[in-house]
């Protein structure tokens, strides 16, 4: 088996904090056993930055000069046009991709070997302009509400960002034009009584959402991170939901995989 040579390691890719491509790579290799199972099986478009966050970025699809033992898997997008995308099964296709200058980690909402059904709905939540993580905690905690009324369970993630991500596992028999249904219901029900604004439209077969695990391109290395629902209470209240690696790697040697559940839990739409 063949190693991937990494390049140029000593690349800044965060220049606030001098945060290095080599470190981000040591990022990647550790936070794998709880980060692989969410990239496992699903197309991914891959969030580069090759010349650091500060400088420009794409998203890509094609998964292009990949090796042979990195997994590809063809989508036709909304244009017609048909892309390989690169499939992320173990840490040596992981390191190869990330050793691209890729950042920001989006798999698609479902396995590659069943395209039409997703495994999850996801909730976008992203605080009203001017206002904070807050906004978005509290309607993550009135979604919670709501989902529990229609007899389902809910797990939440930082965006990376200021967003919030709330997922909602289903592992069972659904098609996207349910789910989407299902997503833009909610999400209406919600609308008027927040500033902070759900998004719906992540529920599509050819739409991807970040990885929980991932770095963003942020102005620091953010992680998207799985979050228990009394640290979102605590968010509401404005308690700081910003983590970096270290603090990432901490928390899964804390609390293992918190958004592990979202593989495993089988549920139906009402």
């Amino acid at each position: 088996m063949s190693a991937v040579r990494v390049t140029n390691a000593d690349r800044v890719m965060w220049p606030r904090t001098g945060f290095t491509k080599g470190a981000m790579l040591d990022y990647y290799a550790a936070v794998a056993p709880a980060l692989l199972p969410h990239l496992a099986g699903r197309p991914l478009s891959l969030g580069r930055f090759p010349e650091g966050v500060d400088g420009p970025a794409f998203l890509q699809n094609e998964c292009r000069g990949a090796p042979d033992w990195v997994s590809t898997h063809p989508l036709r997008l909304r244009d017609g046009k048909v892309r390989n995308y690169c499939v992320i099964d173990d840490l040596r296709a992981l390191r190869w991709v990330v050793n691209l200058n890729t950042v920001e980690l989006h798999p698609y909402l479902f396995d590659a070997r069943r395209s039409e059904d997703p495994t999850a709905v996801v909730f976008d939540l992203d605080p009203a302009p001017g206002r904070g993580r807050a906004d978005g905690c509290r309607l993550a905690l009135a979604l919670r509400e709501e989902l529990q009324r229609r007899g389902l369970e809910a797990w939440p993630k930082t965006s990376g960002g200021l967003g919030m991500h709330v997922y909602v596992p289903l592992n069972s028999p659904h098609d996207f034009a349910t789910t989407r249904a299902f997503a833009r219901g909610v999400g209406e029900t919600l609308a008027d009584r927040f500033p902070a604004r759900v998004d719906w439209l992540q529920n599509h077969p050819r739409r991807s959402t970040v990885a929980p695990y991932s770095l963003r391109g942020m102005a620091l290395p953010f992680v998207s991170t799985p979050l228990r629902w009394e640290e979102v209470r605590e968010g509401a209240d404005g308690e700081p939901l910003d983590f970096l690696p270290g603090d990432v790697l901490a928390r899964v040697q804390r609390h293992g995989d918190l958004f592990a559940p979202v593989l495993e839990r089988r549920q139906a739409l009402p």
